[in-house]
């Protein structure tokens, strides 16, 4: 008990010094930037659920091809859930002249249990409704445009006339993002008289249910534990999640890359610092060594202090956390349209926990050597700087660091490329600043005094020379991932879905119709037309061997083998497709051949020449596999997994799919196109285009606000860098100036030595940086052609020998100001 006294006495009476300062308010930075950012992860994914649910209209449910049994329903409402029944079909819906495809969703009058319901009444004001009544139908802005109706009007849908009782602005839809048709509302009861849910519909039934998480957790295990209806499935939340789960994975890896680097930058100033507060109390351990206390007492003694500033710190940064987790929280929810989450406390003691490891990791080292030194040395400084100790201690930072790496960054890749990264800057720095200290003794000998002095004083520290060179180095490299090539990565996610993206599908478009329906979609202003044709058909063996008969690693294959195979052909390499291995088709190949994407390559482990046996229609192709393709899916172009050469697949029975870009308020003009083309299915994805514009919207502000925390823990790795050699040159600075040295040529001199430093630190990690970003861009967020500029590295590179030499000299100015006496008595 008495060493910890101790220890809190001497933690009181050295909190003056700066390296105990930059110690706490590191870990204060730690914990608040990894704090925040996991928080804000865990409220995302909470949010992510809660949407989800929204979107589905219920917490949990069943999807069958006819009624649900009310057994399932029962089994909710003994649980204490709420529950609603309804079916979605198409159907056509007639206003005296006019007829219209309609995507109908027949409910009761509890729907929905979750999310919103919002209609337009007949003076256009938007009211939060519940089911249609009998008698009654809402419909959308297209539907109503396209039969020339208004609320209060009549329809007919399936020879049952209702009254339009509003129109439709925003439904739960089930967890789908697109539509295929103009979207009706019904009363599930007059569908059920209309004969629309009878045997031999083509309708889907739901049942859908709500309540605590308790009680939807308990349904969900008994309906799992029983059997389903025939063709049933469970409806969740998480399957809806999945479908935004790139965007919300690159959001989540951004939010990472950010946090972790600004983490790490605080665990260099943290070893810079713990590096110069035991170069400054190796005299007191010294003095305690001679007074007879034991290495065990004195480690005691100095982690006693070192704990005293890390749970005070840990303690301010889990309330910082918090609190502006909470701030950060009002400003990413509206990602979620406000859904509340409950703010979760685990993840900021988490990151007071790693903070105090990244504190432990990076300060023991010097701590710990500190302890070892002879008690003679208090007559001798000598002795204490004779020590060394290069074995497995000096690898605790190393650890702590590749640690904190890949428990952070959430993928094997991205911790790989950012260790190489940060391992390669240090590597290069190092080199560099010991290839400049080499140099330095041959040429300057006869250059300016003052170059001489400020290489001189290099060369003397030569170790500390390279420690600063090589945090400087990797502080800067941290700074410009976060502060030029993080936005960089962002402004290319966001150029990957321009204004002008295809946000609308035409899917069963006829040979002879092509080129009548290019022409009117060039007539009412569309663009980015791209056409396929899309064939219909089934993968039924591989290399001879019928498919049910093979086994697969991938459970998926057997899901996709059950399917129907949809494949398309094309003379030229698709936009947004790049063939990886192999080559594309010749213009007249003999044989049948496909290309394959990558995910088809893995899930059936395809090899170049296999053969693929696809059933089409009532014939069969065989094609060999003669080049493997990565798609690009986030470019909403049409994309098919199997492309076949043209020479064999342009026989196949086939039909067309097209994309293309119309801008919003152009209701009337589809309708007009449903009119002319009423074989035609059009899809809506604008909901899905919105909804990740608007990730990428929030995510690009969340990466600027955690970068307040990354400059705040570059300027304490600057600050740490230039002082750690503080003494010694103090020490120097007072001789020189006794042996007649003028103010302004040890200015001159530290200036030299300064800019040195930074040269190295700014071409070092500008290099690194545009390395470390152009692999992250390629390999991790798979940006196509994602380069980092040249240009604003360079100017970076430039800032921070500005910089460095400027902070220096700010660092020097009270030695240059001070009379040397004064400083020779304060050593």
């Amino acid at each position: 008990m008495k060493i910890w006294l101790l220890a809190l006495r001497s933690l009181r009476r050295e909190w003056h010094l700066p390296e105990l300062r930059t110690l706490a308010l590191s870990l204060v930075l730690a914990v608040v930037a990894l704090g925040v950012v996991a928080t804000l992860t865990a409220r995302m994914e909470r949010g992510m659920l809660a949407s989800a649910a929204e979107l589905i209209g219920g917490d949990v449910g069943i999807l069958a091809p006819q009624r649900v049994p009310d057994a399932f329903a029962l089994a909710g409402r003994q649980r204490g859930l709420a529950t609603t029944n309804t079916a979605s079909f198409p159907s056509v819906a007639f206003a005296q002249q006019q007829s219209q495809l309609l995507d109908v969703l027949a409910t009761d009058a509890a729907y929905p249990l979750r999310g919103t319901l919002l209609v337009a009444d007949a003076q256009g004001r938007p009211v939060v409704r519940h089911g249609p009544a009998a008698g009654t139908v809402l419909l959308d802005h297209r539907a109503l445009i396209a039969l020339q109706r208004r609320v209060g009007d009549t329809v007919q849908v399936g020879g049952r006339d209702l009254r339009i009782a509003g129109e439709l602005l925003q439904q739960p839809d089930g967890g789908e993002l697109v539509a295929m048709a103009p979207r009706a509302l019904m009363n599930l009861g007059d569908a059920e008289r209309a004969g629309l849910l009878g045997v031999g519909s083509r309708a889907h039934h739901s049942l859908l249910l709500a309540g605590t998480p308790a009680a939807v957790q308990s349904w969900r295990a008994w309906a799992q534990s029983v059997a389903l209806p025939q063709g049933g499935e469970l409806i969740t939340p998480e399957q809806t999640q999945e479908r935004m789960r790139n965007a919300f994975d690159r959001a989540g890896a951004f939010l990472r890359l950010t946090a972790l680097l600004s983490a790490l930058l605080s665990g260099v100033a943290i070893a810079l610092a713990a590096q110069r507060y035991a170069r400054r109390k190796t005299s007191e351990v010294s003095l305690l060594r001679a007074l007879g206390t034991s290495r065990a007492r004195v480690l005691a003694l100095l982690l006693g202090t070192l704990g005293g500033v890390a749970l005070p710190a840990a303690l301010i940064g889990v309330l910082l956390t918090l609190a502006l987790a909470q701030a950060a929280w009002v400003f990413a929810s509206q990602m979620f349209a406000g859904v509340p989450t409950v703010l979760p406390v685990l993840p900021s003691l988490a990151a007071a926990g790693m903070g105090i490891a990244v504190l432990g990791g990076f300060a023991l080292p010097p701590l710990v050597r500190l302890a070892d030194i002879p008690p003679v040395a208090v007559f001798r400084a000598s002795v204490a700087r004779r020590i060394r100790r290069f074995d497995a201690l000096y690898l605790i930072p190393a650890v702590v660091a590749l640690a904190l790496i890949w428990n952070l960054s959430g993928s094997a890749r991205l911790a790989g490329i950012l260790a190489a990264s940060l391992l390669g800057v240090a590597v290069v720095a190092a080199l560099l600043a010991a290839l400049l200290l080499w140099i330095a003794r041959r040429v300057t000998p006869g250059g300016h005094p003052a170059l001489r002095l400020g290489m001189a004083a290099l060369a003397r520290r030569r170790g500390l020379s390279i420690v600063q060179a090589t945090a400087l180095s990797l502080g800067l490299t941290a700074l410009l991932l976060l502060a030029i090539v993080a936005p960089a990565l962002l402004d290319g996610w966001r150029r990957e879905l321009p204004a002008d993206t295809p946000n609308w599908f035409v899917l069963n478009l006829q040979d002879d119709q092509r080129a009548d329906f290019a022409k009117t979609l060039a007539r009412i202003g569309a663009n980015q037309l791209n056409m396929m044709p899309l064939a219909v058909g089934k993968l039924t063996a591989i290399n001879g061997r019928p498919i049910d008969t093979m086994h697969f690693k991938d459970e998926r294959a057997k899901e996709w083998s059950d399917r129907q195979l949809r494949l398309s052909w094309s003379d030229r390499l698709p936009p947004s497709n790049t063939v990886i291995a192999g080559s594309w088709f010749a213009p007249h190949p003999q044989e049948a051949q496909v290309s394959v994407d990558t995910m088809w390559r893995d899930m059936y482990a395809l090899k170049l020449g296999d053969t693929m046996r696809l059933d089409v229609g009532e014939g069969q192709l065989d094609a060999r596999v003669t080049s493997f393709r990565h798609v690009d899916w986030t470019t909403f172009r049409v994309n098919f997994f199997l492309l076949v050469d043209p020479a064999h697949a342009d026989a196949l029975p086939h039909s067309w799919i097209a994309s293309f870009y119309l801008g919003r308020g152009n209701a009337q003009a589809l309708a007009g196109l449903s009119r002319d083309y009423p074989n035609l299915s059009l899809v809506d994805v604008d909901a899905l285009l919105d909804r990740v514009r608007d990730i990428v919207q929030r995510v690009t502000g969340a990466v600027r606000w955690v970068l307040g925390f990354s400059l705040l823990a570059g300027a304490l790795v600057l600050a740490a860098a230039l002082a750690t050699s503080g003494q010694e040159r103090r020490h120097e600075a007072a001789l020189l100036r006794t042996l007649g040295a003028r103010r302004g040529l040890l200015r001159i001199a530290a200036a030299c030595e300064f800019a040195l430093l930074g040269l190295i630190a700014g071409a070092t990690a500008s290099l690194g940086a545009m390395i470390g970003g152009w692999w992250l861009g390629r390999s991790v967020f798979h940006i196509k052609d994602f380069m980092p500029h040249a240009l604003p590295l360079a100017l970076a590179a430039l800032a921070a020998a500005l910089v460095v030499m400027l902070l220096g000299l700010a660092g020097t100015r009270k030695v240059t100001h001070t009379p040397p006496m004064r400083l020779l008595r304060a050593e």
